[in-house]
């Protein structure tokens, strides 16, 4: 019975496939006219979310939602990881995510490429313990029970942060949990403690009674990622879209900059977090948006050889080749 199902998923999951890519190829010549022009009105943008990243917060917030050419559909993640899968499986063209889960899927193979960075505040990035937690410093972390989700940014700062501290991972008890089961392990007691990002860091502060132990100073470069799937990118028309969004995306980061407390009361609203968590999270740093230069490339590249050294992941990847540098003439030099 159980063969039977795992074939029925399987065949499901093939035609879904098939439709999908077959609906693709329909979407493009109904976009591209005959002159080569795109038809923007005929493409439709399957865009990823998450709370810790609110882009279709962010754009709605700046306004940049309200004329957009083409359509844009969304789909909420809870995470980078989740949402990486997704975009390999074709059902999300773009999405935001920390510097870990793209390395996650190129060493898993993805079909994914990066497409525009960003800096936002590091001090977000955080490994954080309960406010009468003994835990004083990052070398007191040997032996304890750490929340984390498997494979995101916050992965990648609690490596960096146990290996300064000369602590190998296998001498940890990492407690591979989404967000919002982190935050209630937290709570209750049953993890030590828990490297996350914000906004969950400024929600685990102000609603959990959390304390930071250290944030990503001197730990991360704060790089985050839009990543888009490689058959959007080279479906003409979808990659048309996605020069326009990511065009969107950087006009938008200026208008949240300027405007922080309107960001952070539309984040809030759309998000159903607290107005005061959210404007913790937005005072923290600025964004600044800048290409995928060789300096990035190599940073992210780091990222990558600290989880293959670590044997987190399962093969050394070269992260040039899950990178697609023609936007970067949307972005000053960083």
């Amino acid at each position: 019975m159980k063969a039977r199902r795992l074939l029925l998923a399987t065949t499901l999951a093939l035609v879904v496939a098939v439709g999908t890519a077959c609906g693709s190829d329909k979407a493009e010549d109904a976009a591209v006219r005959p002159d080569g022009s795109i038809d923007l009105s005929q493409v439709t943008l399957h865009a990823g979310d998450q709370k810790g990243t609110g882009l279709q917060a962010l754009l709605t917030a700046a306004g940049e939602l309200d004329k957009t050419p083409y359509k844009i559909t969304w789909s909420q993640y809870p995470s980078g990881p989740p949402m990486l899968e997704a975009i390999n499986a074709g059902a999300v063209d773009i999405g935001g995510v920390g510097n870990a889960p793209p390395v996650f899927a190129a060493a898993a193979k993805s079909q994914i490429k990066i497409v525009s960075g960003y800096r936002a505040g590091i001090e977000g990035q955080a490994v954080v313990v309960p406010k009468d937690s003994p835990l004083r410093s990052p070398e007191e972390l040997r032996g304890k029970k750490i929340a984390v989700a498997k494979g995101s940014s916050a992965h990648h700062h609690l490596l960096a942060v146990l290996n300064k501290a000369g602590i190998k991972w296998d001498q940890i008890e990492p407690q591979y949990l989404q967000p919002p089961d982190a935050l209630a392990a937290l709570s209750t007691g049953r993890v030590d403690a828990w490297a996350i990002w914000d906004p969950y860091t400024a929600q685990a502060e102000q609603q959990a009674n959390a304390r930071i132990l250290v944030n990503g100073n001197g730990y991360v470069t704060g790089d985050a990622f839009y990543v888009a799937g490689a058959k959007a990118l080279e479906n003409k028309a979808t990659s048309a879209a996605l020069r326009d969004l990511l065009a969107r995306i950087a006009r938008a980061h200026v208008w949240v900059n300027a405007h922080p407390e309107q960001w952070a009361k539309t984040y809030a609203e759309l998000t159903g977090l607290p107005y005061d968590v959210i404007l913790t999270v937005v005072k923290r740093g600025p964004y600044q948006d800048h290409p995928l230069d060789a300096a990035t490339i190599t940073a992210e590249q780091g990222v990558a050889d600290a989880f293959a050294d670590a044997g987190l992941i399962p093969r050394k990847v070269d992260i040039k080749d899950y990178t697609d540098t023609r936007f970067n003439d949307l972005y000053p030099p960083a």
